[in-house]
């Protein structure tokens, strides 16, 4: 089976750069900088619905200008200030060597997802990297994996979607894909199930493990 991995809190713990960089956007606008609770929520969705959830849903203009202000700061540092999980390049050599084809599905830009997979040397287990384009289009979860899908021509009771929050799982579903949770990341247990994840691996020692029990859910149709 293919899997398609998530990047911010599956591969990476990105919380210190992109919580960072919203404090930044805020700040630059003028506007009262939310808790660090909060911030640390908005990791995994995609900008454009964390600021319209926490500015004005219906101002598309500030919500871009914080989508600008936001990438100013992340383009130059915010990036950077990520690591790769422990255990995760371990992880993922273990898979590759038992066949599987592996593939980074992110609702991070292409192209800074593309640096990011690059500057922390994951790119030797991945054939590709799938991330929205930074005017939006595909910024939606189910819309990228059926993109990633169609590009590689894949079936999607061949796939497996590992990711840390519901849209991960809620977007593997809405395509067919088996949906694996990765409870290293910023979701909880709750959010997860709760979007309908067909397995839940604690720690990325028990990728192998959940991701035998998501065949099980394709094999049978289950998806």
């Amino acid at each position: 089976m293919t899997v398609f991995f998530d990047l911010d809190g599956t591969l990476t713990d990105s919380a210190p750069g992109i919580t960072r960089c919203l404090a930044y956007a805020f700040e630059r606008l003028g506007a009262p900088v939310p808790a660090e609770t909060v911030l640390r929520a908005c990791i995994g969705p995609p900008l454009d619905h964390t600021f319209r959830r926490l500015l004005d849903p219906h101002d598309d203009a500030l919500v871009q200008r914080a989508i600008d202000f936001y990438r100013e700061r992340f383009s130059a540092l915010g990036l950077y200030e990520n690591a790769v999980y422990a255990g995760i390049p371990e992880n993922l050599a273990t898979l590759r060597a038992s066949g599987r084809r592996l593939f980074v599905v992110t609702a991070k830009p292409e192209r800074f997802a593309r640096e990011i997979v690059r500057h922390f040397a994951l790119g030797e287990f991945f054939e590709a990297v799938y991330g929205p384009s930074e005017d939006g289009v595909l910024h939606d979860k189910a819309e990228l994996i059926a993109h990633a899908l169609r590009t590689e021509r894949i079936a999607p009771g061949k796939v497996a979607m590992v990711g840390d929050r519901s849209h991960d799982v809620l977007g593997a579903r809405a395509c067919g894909v088996a949906a694996v949770g990765a409870l290293w990341g910023y979701g909880s247990h709750a959010e997860l199930t709760a979007a309908g994840a067909h397995a839940l691996a604690e720690e990325p020692a028990e990728l192998a493990i959940a991701l035998a029990t998501a065949d099980a859910h394709a094999a049978r149709g289950e998806c």
